[in-house]
């Protein structure tokens, strides 16, 4: 027959290249085959209407939330330096199909060691384990050599087991951190001893967790239960309570509701101690209508805070609308929307670790916000993203230098509502794991009435990266942060005779521009040598006001993956 004939020759042409690459990857001979083609009868049949549609190449799946990009064993955190952009350089080493275990260690200069262990079980249809060891410690640090060392040990244990739909799981982290206070006045006689500025953080934390895996599930569910246990060297501790649940049921092929909600109970201990509940539910209608996305619904928060007698129970709206323009390629949004943004001693730790003791905590009350944006996917592997935001916050933080001690920050706070006005871009470009170019970049404007300076927030932030992978055998990479200069407050002579006092004033700390770089190379499929490069252009960029990092700093080592 001849469309017989046809398919089998059809058949023979796509089957013979892949039967070509399968008989290359596997040892062995490849035995002698006759194919044999029997002709019966012919056929006829009208000719077939030709069809020039365009062949449509399906965009990836959308996900209900931005991916956070990290940048893992990229850059060293020793010096504190968290900017919010956060973005994706280096992949890591591609690990052998069925495992998933790692050996890595390093040396650099100012006596620098990291070690990091990642131990896990092969795939399994029924359970996942493993723990994940870090550290990375040095001796000597930009101001007067052990006076500003600094380490920090973390170690994580996670399991999860699989039964049907659902997953159970559980997670625990324990961590180690050792910063001294090396803000301090030079200008005297006798240095301070490196223990007298000793500052040491304790963590803990336990999550259990269930989940409903079954994708086509109408009722979807993610619910936690933890702890988080917070020490430091001044005898202060924070114990963390707290639960989350996220939740969709699916109405119709269109429409659902969602719910999520979180749980917290604090208690706080220093020169007094302190409880400080905190609870909200967000409950929403979505639906779709042809290319409109709607949701309706509020956030319900409470929270035990009494700071500046902001108030403690708040009801904002939680409005979004969001167009597709055109599918895949053009999205515009707009929406209403605020919460309570719970804020822990746990967290504010690792972003600066030279907090003063009784500092005072308060949760923020972020609303109402009004934000509008787009994504856009002009081209493929290319990704385009802009937003603006308005918000009006209450008992939103500053860092502020101690007037009792500069060396030590404080939390403070606007007594009124401070206006933030956010402006946020993005740029994407990711081809086949190859090549990766991205830039990120953050506006922001604080209005604040009753502080001097919104003190140690940054007006502009940027990081503008990079990454090429060649023949996957070398990776290198490469990216340039930048962060505008903010406030702080040091002390000057309040005249030119001794004795005349000394007095408070605002200080700009230095821009921050920080450029790092990264190569890896594949030696064996199991072995391989990284080189990383921070701060090259040797600038002494200060986040916090009295607080240089380090110069230019060398990290190079070996990675064993089994």
């Amino acid at each position: 027959m001849t469309h017989k004939l046809l398919a089998a020759a059809a058949l023979l042409t796509v089957a013979a290249p892949a039967f070509e690459a399968r008989a290359q990857r596997t040892p062995g001979k490849i035995e002698d085959a006759e194919i044999e083609i029997v002709k019966e009868r012919v056929n006829e049949l009208p000719t077939a209407t030709r069809n020039f549609e365009k062949v449509k190449i399906e965009a990836p799946a959308k996900t209900t939330a931005a991916p956070n990009y990290t940048y893992p064993d990229f850059r060293l955190p020793a010096d504190k330096l968290n900017p919010t952009v956060r973005v994706l350089t280096i992949r890591q080493e591609q690990l052998p199909e069925l495992s998933g275990n790692y050996l890595k260690a390093a040396i650099g200069n100012y006596g620098t060691a990291y070690g990091r262990a990642y131990l896990h079980n092969n795939r399994s249809e029924n359970a996942s384990y493993g723990f994940d060891f870090k550290h990375l410690s040095s001796s000597r640090g930009p101001i007067d050599r052990e006076n500003s060392r600094q380490s920090q040990t973390s170690l994580g244990l996670n399991g999860e087991t699989y039964s049907g739909p659902l997953v159970l799981g559980a997670k625990v982290n324990l961590g180690r951190e050792r910063y001294n206070f090396y803000g301090y006045n030079r200008n005297v006689i006798e240095l301070p001893e490196a223990d007298s500025l000793k500052q040491v953080f304790k963590r803990a934390g336990v999550l259990v967790y269930a989940r409903n895996r079954a994708r086509d599930a109408a009722f979807q569910y993610d619910l936690g239960l933890g702890y988080n246990y917070w020490s430091d060297d001044f005898k202060a501790s924070e114990s963390n309570v707290y639960a989350t649940l996220r939740s969709t049921y699916k109405l119709t092929e269109t429409s659902r509701v969602r719910v999520d909600g979180d749980v917290s109970f604090i208690s706080h201990k220093d020169s007094l101690t302190d409880t400080r509940p905190f609870f909200q539910v967000t409950p929403a209608f979505e639906t779709t209508l042809n290319r409109l996305n709607l949701r309706v619904g509020a956030t319900l928060g409470y929270t035990g805070d009494t700071i500046n007698d902001a108030r403690q129970f708040n009801v904002y709206p939680a409005l979004r609308a969001a167009y597709t323009v055109t599918e895949d390629k053009f999205v515009v949004y707009a929406g209403l929307g605020g919460g309570i943004q719970r804020v822990t001693l746990y967290d504010l730790s690792t972003e600066n670790p030279w907090l003063a003791p009784n500092v005072r905590v308060a949760d923020t009350r972020r609303g109402p916000t009004v934000y509008f944006g787009f994504d856009a996917t002009p081209a493929r592997a290319l990704e385009v993203k802009a937003r603006v935001t308005l918000s009006n916050d209450q008992n939103l933080y500053f860092y502020n230098n101690s007037a009792r001690d500069t060396t030590k920050f404080e939390l403070v706070y606007d007594q009124k509502s401070t206006q933030l006005f956010n402006l946020h871009a993005e740029v994407m470009y990711n081809a086949a794991e190859k090549l990766r170019l991205g830039l990120k970049a953050d506006y922001n404007g604080y209005n604040v009435k009753t502080l001097a300076q919104p003190f140690h927030r940054p007006k502009f932030q940027s990081a503008l990266f990079g990454s090429y992978n060649f023949y996957d055998k070398l990776r290198v990479g490469a990216e340039l942060y930048t962060l505008s200069a903010s406030y702080g407050t040091g002390l000057r002579s309040g005249g030119a005779f001794p004795g005349s006092g000394l007095i408070r004033e605002a200080r700009l700390t230095d821009t921050v521009i920080d450029l790092n770089l990264r190569g890896d190379y594949q030696l064996t499929e199991q072995f391989s040598i990284f080189v990383m490069g921070n701060n090259l252009l040797g600038r002494s960029n200060m986040q916090y006001l009295n607080y240089p990092v380090k110069g230019i700093n060398v990290l190079a080592g070996a990675s064993y993956q089994f």
